[in-house]
């Protein structure tokens, strides 16, 4: 493998981390501080999508598209742990699984219903379009490049939020011990509210982001909750450091793995075997990562730590 080519990888990998940041973080959080298991947040990642591509093809800007999928999603994070969500802090986990489980067959046919049954797409603007000439003379899209930035500026932000603002100490509290902050005064149905639509914020974010080099469609959450709840369990459930890290390991292993193990096979093998048991191998390599990182550590990587 030439290095630009390793360099163009190793850049995909790490943007494709930065947008599993962005899901895993919201639920991270989520878990934290509320307990909860949430299945229907890959659900709010397809409402930010819809919400962006529906102000996009309207209006015609990005930049509104973003903020209605920012809007959207918060809005119906809010609206959800108001009339659902907080009914299950009490109850079992299974009992939580099961009700945002429907939840994830309530926005699907929602979304079907409002938007229809076929995929949507979004424009990369023109202004983010076309590649840019990196160090090494590295051909890279301007915008893939921009995901990266938006990603680690938002994972900068997060950090300072928890570690230096009131609503990070409380969030931190939350984590801790619920019943002493709510006996301090906290309004902690207030907090739970603000943090899932964070969390679902976020997500929207994220889906409206990627919505660009994908296309848009009813289901295209769960794919991507499946590889957020393996980045919070590599990297410590509650954690935003953790769930960096693991973001960044998981988007790594599965873009590095999907190009090196089928060229590593073809040294012995034929190539379409090579390819086939190269491909097989590379989607397994994450979950082999998490029992690796789980049977060293538990609790995960960072599991304990904000």
């Amino acid at each position: 493998m030439t290095f630009v080519l390793f360099a163009e990888q190793m850049l995909n990998g790490l943007q494709l981390g930065v947008m599993l940041f962005l899901m895993a973080s919201g639920l991270t959080l989520v878990f934290g501080v509320m307990g909860l298991i949430n299945l229907a947040h890959g659900s709010l990642y397809m409402v930010g999508a819809f919400a962006a591509a529906g102000v996009a093809a309207a209006t015609g800007s990005f930049l509104l598209a973003l903020v209605a999928a920012l809007a959207a999603a918060a809005a119906a994070g809010a609206i959800v742990e108001i009339l659902v969500i907080r009914r299950l802090y009490a109850r079992n986990h299974l009992d939580q699984v099961l009700a945002t489980f429907a939840l994830i067959l309530i926005f699907s046919e929602g979304t079907r219903w409002i938007f229809g049954s076929f995929p949507l797409y979004l424009n990369v603007p023109a202004y983010l379009a076309g590649p840019v000439t990196l160090p090494g003379g590295i051909q890279y899209p301007l915008y893939r490049l921009t995901l990266i930035g938006i990603g680690l500026t938002i994972a900068g932000g997060l950090y300072l939020m928890i570690a230096r603002t009131r609503l990070g100490i409380q969030i931190r509290a939350g984590e801790a011990d619920r019943e002493m902050i709510a006996a301090l005064g906290i309004d902690i149905s207030k907090l739970y509210t603000i943090v899932f639509a964070l969390g679902a914020a976020l997500a929207g974010l994220a889906g409206a982001l990627v919505g660009t080099i994908q296309s848009v469609q009813v289901g295209m959450g769960e794919p991507v909750l499946i590889l957020a709840f393996v980045v919070i369990v590599i990297g410590g459930i509650g954690s935003i450091k953790g769930a960096l890290v693991g973001a960044l390991l998981v988007g790594l292993t599965d873009t590095l793995g999907g190009v090196l193990l089928p060229r590593a096979f073809a040294t012995f093998m034929d190539n379409s075997a090579a390819s086939s048991t190269g491909s097989a191998l590379a989607s397994m390599l994450i979950y082999l990562l998490m029992a690796a990182v789980l049977f060293l550590r538990p609790k995960g990587l960072f599991g304990g730590a904000t």
